[in-house]
């Protein structure tokens, strides 16, 4: 039996008709940081969405901790934070409230910690207006404050780096880079070139392996 935390078995996925890749084994390992590449259409959000269960594969499957994450659903629930191309946020909400409802998800948090959160990606200040009234920069900051929460085992994030100026990508990439130092582990598609990764960063070019 692997002892990797999440894996793909065989992975394949067809979108459109169009096959995007086949065969994909991948073995994600608590301290892990994976970068997925490639060009636009290879299929890079779609292996993202696949890893957290948010799609069916046309073939192979998915396992966290050697189970299909399909009998999985509450493990994966418990440990897994993803974050999608879009802010996830509602804009009738403030980003406190936002981040009250997003942490129940998991464990849960004190506003206390909500408002350390939203000061860590620059947002004190800003606690209590509706998140409509942001900017693009400043509605992502509020989605990306959930992972200054006491935030799950696994990331998946697509796009993190979206919207955001050249400060808070550097200390994004900071905290990323030790969530996995802390045993964490991220799985995460970007056009930006990382600058700060730990030592088990690696890259799957998918774009390579174009059929």
């Amino acid at each position: 039996m692997s002892d990797a935390y999440l894996e793909t078995v065989d992975l394949a996925c067809e979108r459109d008709w169009r096959l995007l890749f086949e065969h994909l084994n991948i073995s994600v390992q608590p301290k892990d940081m994976l970068q997925v590449s490639g060009p636009n259409g290879s299929g890079k959000t779609s292996l993202l969405r696949l890893m957290a269960g948010l799609m069916q594969p046309t073939a192979g499957e998915v396992r966290i901790q050697g189970v299909n994450i399909q009998q999985q659903r509450h493990v994966l629930a418990e440990n897994l934070l993803w974050l999608g191309h879009a802010a996830g946020i509602k804009g009738l909400l403030t980003p406190e409230e936002n981040l009250k409802w997003l942490s129940a998800l998991h464990r849960g948090a004190t506003p206390e910690q909500i408002w350390q959160a939203l000061a860590a990606v620059g947002l004190a200040g800003f606690e209590d207006v509706p998140c409509h009234t942001l900017s693009a920069g400043q509605q992502r900051r509020v989605g990306l404050a959930r992972l200054y929460l006491d935030a799950p085992l696994l990331w998946i994030l697509d796009e993190p780096f979206t919207a955001l100026d050249q400060q808070a990508v550097a200390q994004l990439e900071q905290h990323l880079a030790q969530h996995c130092v802390n045993g964490g582990m991220v799985i995460l598609t970007t056009h930006h070139i990382l600058q700060h990764t730990p030592s088990t960063f690696r890259e799957l070019d998918l774009g390579r392996r174009a059929l």
